[in-house]
């Protein structure tokens, strides 16, 4: 299967786009059901160029449906762009999956401190939903119900379906002069709010903050023996969240955005066996030695059934004339399927590489098969 990734507003008020995505040779397009805060380009939309998106959902929010926290409802484009959208790519026969963004969201996140990831120095992430937090869990819940029950897709993406922490804010960032190492990212990324304070083994602070500030090797030597309980503990977060999340999709096939590093706080949650997913998808974007080695990696764990795919970056800094090479060196490491990253944001010399990318590659079905993880 070919997956291309868009946003509603990239299709809505643009007649042409639905045959644009379509004759990219791709099976289906992964719509922005529930996305945090971008500036994003269009460079073929008829009525603008630039989108300056908050986080937001794009079914209509029913105010009835929600608890405490609510999503925003979009100025910028139509309050059912998904529905609009959905509703056109679908006629020229594509497939639509819900891609669905849902504990990172600095809309909520800054309206509601108490339920954001908190460092070990105390330091908030307002983009950065923890779900540890009823709230969070109850918010998460109810988005994946009501954008199955009003939006009506094929097939649910789960992005950020679980503890995010340092990486992947959305303000201007300016941390890198740090130099914290990866180590110490894994390391801010731990979570100290109310709820998780409450099962943070003693003395798992002062451990963090002694590493954050120090050259540890590893999460695990930073922590030592606390680690197999902290870790432990954030993969039940995730299990648990997605478990939830899944009970409400009813059926439809699942992919998870996935990894197999057991820190990782982000877009992609480190996988969890036991959770339904018919699809595991790798995040591919950097060095193509990494990315086949983490493909490997994620195919390992994700056991018979269960199928693996690239999530691939067809924008810069890649080179349009990279992605043949970089699709075939992925479905070597194992991807059987891949998700193109992004059908809106690309311009035309790039979306023709993705298109002779693809067309090198089979055509799969329309949804994989349902069955248990």
């Amino acid at each position: 299967m070919n997956v291309v990734y868009a946003y509603p507003w990239d299709i809505v008020g643009d007649p042409a786009a639905p045959e644009r995505f379509a004759g990219l040779g791709v099976d289906a397009v992964a719509l922005a059901a529930s996305y945090h805060s971008v500036r994003a380009a269009t460079p073929f939309h008829p009525g603008h160029r630039l989108v300056n998106a908050h986080a937001a959902c794009y079914v209509p929010v029913r105010p009835t449906a929600w608890g405490r926290l609510a999503p925003a409802t979009p100025s910028w484009t139509a309050a059912d762009a998904f529905v609009q959208a959905r509703d056109a790519l679908k006629a020229v026969g594509l497939a639509v999956h819900a891609w669905t963004v849902f504990t990172h969201n600095s809309h909520l996140g800054s309206a509601h401190p108490d339920l954001v990831v908190r460092n070990a120095f105390g330091d908030l992430y307002p983009y950065a939903l923890c779900p540890a937090q009823p709230d969070v869990v109850e918010y998460c819940r109810t988005l994946a119900r009501e954008i199955v029950l009003l939006g009506e897709p094929d097939a649910v993406i789960l992005e950020a379906c679980g503890p995010l922490g340092f990486r992947h804010g959305g303000p201007h960032e300016k941390t890198d002069g740090a130099d914290w190492s990866p180590v110490q990212a894994d390391l801010l990324s731990l979570c100290f709010c109310t709820a998780c304070a409450k099962t943070c083994p003693d003395g798992l602070g002062e451990r963090v903050r002694a590493g954050i500030d120090g050259s540890p090797a590893s999460v695990e030597a930073a922590l030592g023996d606390l680690a197999p309980a902290v870790r432990d503990r954030r993969t039940a977060l995730t299990a648990d969240l997605q478990r939830a999340v899944v009970a409400e999709v009813r059926g439809l096939p699942v992919t998870v955005h996935a990894t197999a590093h057991p820190w990782a706080a982000g877009a992609f949650t480190p996988h969890v066996h036991g959770v339904r997913a018919e699809v595991l998808v790798a995040n591919c974007w950097g060095d193509p030695d990494a990315d086949t080695a983490g493909l490997r990696r994620l195919r390992a764990l994700a056991g018979d059934g269960v199928r693996v795919g690239a999530y691939v970056l067809a924008l810069p800094p890649r080179s349009p004339a990279a992605l043949k090479d970089h699709l075939a060196r992925y479905a070597e490491a194992g991807a059987e399927e891949f998700h193109l990253y992004h059908g809106g944001l690309a311009s035309r010399s790039r979306l023709d590489a993705l298109a002779a990318a693809v067309g090198a590659r089979p055509k799969g079905d329309a949804a994989p098969p349902i069955g248990p993880c």
